[in-house]
Order: structure tokens, then sequence, then C-alpha cells
């Protein structure tokens, strides 16, 4: 590796990560907290989480987001982590859409009034691989009848290569305005090994034609530390990314789980070492900022005027299993097989294949595989860690530190603020400029489930 943006070189990265490396172990990304795998499942109920619904339902003002997992995908891009699956028989696609309205239908009997709709997200998978005339018929059954907020997030995930002008027009129809297209790099060798194809002339057409249709805001992700990767192919990826102006821009950790996705482990031996990842995610992070994008939570980077820039100043940024958004949502439903429902309170997942999911369904049941029903100590680190990965600091009362802090890690916290990362005490938590390359680390620091180590879970690395 050569000489770096901003006056930066091979020897100032190397001595950085060294300095970060003792830092560099598996932790959680907290999507959550708690994480799914430190849920206490003997603690759920069925008729506990129905109830958190209608709580949540009141302190939304009856407003409510909606995440529908679209599963498939007509081939496996090796790197992902998502739950999939790969088909290229299209006939599932109305019987998903079938049982997705059903689900619905079961909420909606669980709720004490119609809801305002505030936001939905489609996710998958691959939501474009469905017609652009099924995915009408799932949005006119989930819309017909119920109130859409005057300001809707209506945003969707699209693949460049099988996004369609009639997918745009569809969704556009709906008041969708927001298109997250998953990019991840332009290099051909790189694409190959992950399994994952789509050329810069693709993108620049979806791209074209969202905005034509009046898309306000296309979305790029990409993805640092994938195999094949070199400083070279990297610059160039970030150079074609900057030239479409995308109005946001995800720019992910690659997370290595082989052991929970055994595809990756077709690419091992072509994956960069941590010295070069390390100087991947600066690389990126120069060419956003010296072309005026502002940072934005863990990750992101947005064009000036944002909602999300506005509400991180606002303090009103908010992350959820779909990511940041410009507001608190207290109840967030997930259809779909896998997909994650946060009543605030309590947390349940669906059912993760398809068939089991379709059997609770043909019962007339919310296929619910497991839950989380939060603690008042749940309560107070979810607030702590989310405020972290909003704003970077947090505060809290002396008494609640004193009753809610016995299971910081304070060995961990108190490293890190010796090395200049953090400062902490009885009033709150603050992070410091180079203490967000290790946000997910000082967020495990106030982890008591992780810090108690109960259970061996495969997570990625830090850095």
């Amino acid at each position: 590796m050569k000489d770096w943006d901003d006056g930066s070189n091979f020897s100032q990265i190397l001595k950085r990560l060294m300095d970060l490396n003792k830092f560099n172990i598996a932790v959680p990304r907290y999507t959550s907290y708690p994480i799914v795998p430190f849920w206490k499942d003997d603690h759920f109920t069925i008729k506990g989480y129905e109830k958190s619904l209608g709580n949540a339902y009141w302190e939304s003002a009856k407003e409510i987001s909606l995440y529908i997992h679209l599963p498939f995908c007509e081939s496996l891009c090796t790197y992902c982590a998502c739950n999939v699956r790969i088909t290229k028989n299209h006939d599932v696609e109305l019987p998903y859409i079938d049982y997705l309205l059903k689900e619905w239908n079961l909420y909606l009997d669980k709720l004490p009034y119609k809801p305002v709709i505030k936001e939905i997200h489609l996710g998958g998978g691959t939501p474009t691989f469905f017609s652009s005339d099924n995915l009408d018929r799932l949005l006119s059954g989930i819309l017909k009848g119920y109130q859409v907020a005057i300001d809707p997030l209506l945003s969707f995930e699209g693949h460049p290569s099988n996004t369609t002008s009639s997918h745009l027009r569809i969704l556009r129809s709906f008041g969708f305005n927001r298109v997250s297209f998953g990019i991840q790099d332009f290099d051909l060798n790189v694409q190959k090994l992950i399994n994952r194809m789509q050329s810069f002339d693709q993108v620049q057409a979806v791209t074209k034609k969202a905005r034509a249709l009046g898309y306000e805001s296309v979305n790029f992700d990409i993805v640092y530390g994938l195999p094949g990767q070199t400083e070279k192919s990297v610059r160039k990826t970030l150079e074609k990314v900057l030239k479409l102006q995308p109005e946001r821009i995800a720019y992910y950790s690659y997370a290595h789980v082989p052991k929970l996705k055994p595809a990756q482990k077709s690419f091992e031996n072509h994956l960069p070492n941590p010295v070069e990842k390390y100087g991947f995610s600066h690389l990126g992070k120069e060419a956003f900022l010296k072309a005026g994008y502002h940072e934005v939570g863990m990750d992101h980077y947005v064009l000036p005027g944002d909602e999300l820039l506005i509400a991180q100043k606002n303090g009103e940024l908010h992350r959820n299993f779909m990511g940041y958004t410009p507001f608190t949502s207290k109840l967030l439903i997930g259809l779909g097989v896998s997909a994650i429902s946060d009543s605030w309170s309590g947390f349940a997942q669906n059912e993760k294949t398809i068939p089991a999911y379709y059997e609770r369904l043909d019962k007339n049941e919310l296929p619910i595989l497991r839950g989380h029903l939060h603690t008042a100590d749940d309560l107070f680190i979810r607030k702590h860690i989310l405020n972290l990965m909003c704003n970077f600091k947090t505060t809290w009362l002396p008494e609640e530190f004193i009753r809610f802090g016995l299971n910081f890690n304070y060995d961990l916290l108190n490293e890190l603020q010796n090395s200049g990362y953090i400062q902490y005490g009885k009033e709150g938590l603050r992070v410091d400029t180079t203490g967000k390359d290790v946000i997910r680390i000082i967020c495990a620091a106030l982890d008591r489930d992780f810090n108690k180590n109960e259970t061996k879970v495969s997570f990625s690395r830090s850095i």
C-alpha cells in the first residue's frame, strides 16, 4: 500500500491499527439490545408480547413502522449473512405474498384500532426478485383501508441488475421515495469472488431512472474488507460511487462469520489483512468527507440537508433493525420469514424457514419462533447503547449508574478511557473522535450478557 489521502501513509495506518488491535475482538453489531443470541426465551410469552404491542401502539400515537422481509434471490452472494432462499422459480412469489398479508391481518387483530403507517421498508433477500405486479398486490393489500402518515418514510432495497423501470414506477406510485442499491464493490474480480455482478453502467442507468421518477434519495451500500480488494480497487470503486453522488452511502465493514455462513469459506484465502482493511475504512471516510458528505452514526455518510443529519444535530437520530431513521419508532412490526418485531418493551422473531412460517400461519397463529421481554436493566442498557450508536454520547443519573451499572465491564471501560477513546463517570459517557473506530467495543462494555459470556456466539471482529 502506498500513499493515503490527506497526508496519511502506510506507517501511520499501521501505527493506528497497532493502537487499536487490542480492541479488535469479535463483538455484536448492536442492531438491537439485547442482541438476538442473548434473548431470554424462557421469560417470553405470546400473551405478554401481545400486551406490549398494545402499549407501544398508544405510546407511538398509533403510528407504526413496517419491515417486510422478501427472502428470495436468484443466486447466492457468497459474502451475504442475511436470511435468504435461493431459487429461480418465480412461482413462489404469489403464495409468499398471500401469507404476508395473512400475517399482517393477524397483527391488525391484535392492535386496539387501525394504525397509521409511518414507515415501510422492503428488505431481503432481493425485493426486486418479485415482479412489479406482485409488489403492487402486496402493497395494495397492506395499505388498503389504512392511513399513511403525512410525512411517511417508504423505502426498498433494489438489486441494480434486476430493478426495472416498472419496479420503480409501481413503488413510486405508492409514495416510495427512497431506494438503496446494494453495490458492495465495482471491481470485476471482487464481484466474481462474492458472486455479486453489476456493472457501473447498470448502476448509473438505474440511478438516473430513479431520480427521473422522483425518488428523492438514492442510497448506495458499499462494503470494505471483501475478498480481492486492494488499495487501487477500493479507490476506483470510491471514485465511481462519488461520480454518481448518491444522497446516502452506507460504508459497511465486511462481517466474516463462516461458521454461520459456510459460503464465506470459498474466498477466505483472498481476504485483505487487518492493516489493509483498516486502511480501506479510512480511504472511504476521507473520500466521502472530502466530497462534502457528513458522517452520521456508524458507517453512514449523507449529503448536507439529509433528514438523518438534521436528526443527529437535534438529538433525534434513532437506530432499529432497518438501520438509522430520523425518528424513534415505538412499534416496528416485522412481516415475513425471520423478520423481527420491536414493541420497545419486547422483541419477537418469526420462524426462520418458509415451511415453518407457512405452517404457523395456516393455524392462524402469529409465526413467532422466539422472543424477549425487556427487564428494567434491559431498557436502561438499551437506551444508552442506542444513544452511543446514534450520538456517540449518553447521560445517566448518578443513582441510575449505581443501580444499573453493576454489570458494566469496568476493566474495559478504564482501558478505553486510558487509551483516549472515551470519557465516562457517574453522569454519563462520551466517545472521543478517535473512539468512533471502536464504538462496538464501547457498547460491548455496557452489555451485561456479553460480559457474562454465557454462550458461545460467532460475531464479526470490530475492526
